[in-house]
C-alpha cells in the first residue's frame, strides 16, 4: 500500500514458508496418493494484513482539513456505511 507520508510502498502482509515446524507440534498429516502411510504437513505463516501500516497509509491518504478522515468508497459496506471517522 502506498504511504504518502513516506513517499513509498510499504508491504502489508507477509507470508512465509514454515516446512514442518508448526504442523509436528499440531500434528497434522496427510495421505500421500499412494496411499502408503501419512506425512507431515508443511504450513504457511500468514499475517494477514498489517493493520497499522493500512491505518497510517489511509489516515495519511484520506485526512480531511476538519481532522477526519474519509473512509473509502470501497471499505464503507465494512464499516455500517460510515463515511469518515474522527
Amino acid at each position: 500500500m502506498f504511504a504518502p507520508g513516506v513517499d513509498r510502498w510499504l508491504e502489508v502482509s507477509s507470508v512465509s514458508w514454515f516446512s514442518d515446524y508448526q504442523a509436528r507440534r499440531a500434528n497434522l498429516r496427510y495421505r500421500p496418493a499412494d496411499g502408503k502411510g501419512t506425512e507431515v504437513l508443511h504450513t504457511l505463516n500468514g499475517s494477514a494484513l498489517a493493520v497499522p501500516r493500512v491505518w497510517a497509509a489511509i489516515v495519511e491518504t484520506y485526512r480531511q482539513e476538519d481532522g477526519t478522515v474519509a473512509v473509502p468508497e470501497l471499505l464503507q459496506p465494512y464499516l455500517r456505511g460510515m463515511t469518515s471517522v474522527g
